[in-house]
C-alpha cells in the first residue's frame, strides 16, 4: 500500500479524502463535502491480506468536484465501516 500511495502522491493525488455519512466524501484541502457519485475515480488499487481475505483494503485516486486530487483508503469486505460502505456503493453505482 505504501508504494502505491507514494506513486499516486507523486502523480498529484496529495489530498486525504474522508468518508462521511450518506455516501459523501470530504476533501481535507478545502473541507468541502460532495456526493461520492460526483467524484471521478482515476485509479483503483486493491490489496488482499496474505492469510486473511478480511484484511482487504482499497485505495482510490479520485478527482473531486472541487477540483482537488486525493486518495481515499478503506477496508474492503464484510467489516467495512458504514460510512466507507456507503461511499464505495455510491462509487460503484457510477462505474456501472
Amino acid at each position: 500500500m505504501l508504494e502505491a500511495v507514494a506513486r499516486l502522491q507523486r502523480s498529484g493525488y496529495t489530498v486525504d479524502l474522508t468518508a462521511m455519512p450518506a455516501g459523501r466524501l470530504q476533501c481535507r484541502a478545502c473541507n468541502n463535502t460532495s456526493d461520492a457519485h460526483e467524484a471521478t475515480v482515476d485509479e483503483t488499487v486493491r490489496f488482499e491480506g496474505d492469510s486473511n481475505p478480511a484484511d482487504a483494503q482499497i485505495l482510490l485516486a479520485i478527482t473531486l468536484p472541487c477540483t482537488h486530487h486525493g486518495l481515499y483508503r478503506a477496508a474492503f469486505g464484510p467489516d467495512t465501516p458504514a460510512d466507507d460502505a456507503a461511499v464505495l456503493r455510491a462509487i460503484a453505482d457510477t462505474t456501472r
